[in-house]
């Protein structure tokens, strides 16, 4: 499963800038799309996040991905909680 979630989701994120324009069509444009590029661009920034959140995952560098993240948020260290 560490290997497969992954190689879905980046199959997954070439399906949503492939057919972007149908999906869009489906979704639906709502008043806050507009202000960062309409539905279209929706779609291709999550699918950007979601193809690098994958590699990430495939790479084990989530860490990483995700320390800037870390450093806005005061989200607990897992390691200390236990």
């Amino acid at each position: 499963m560490r290997y497969i979630l992954p190689i879905i989701g980046m199959v997954f994120s070439f399906l949503l800038m492939k057919y972007r324009e149908r999906i869009g069509d489906v979704i639906g444009e709502a008043e806050w799309m507009r202000k960062i590029g309409g539905v279209y661009y929706v779609i291709v920034y999550a699918a950007l996040l979601i193809f690098f959140w994958s590699l990430a995952e495939l790479t084990g560098t989530t860490d990483i991905f995700l320390k800037p993240l870390m450093l806005i948020l005061p989200i607990p260290n897992r390691q200390t909680d236990f």
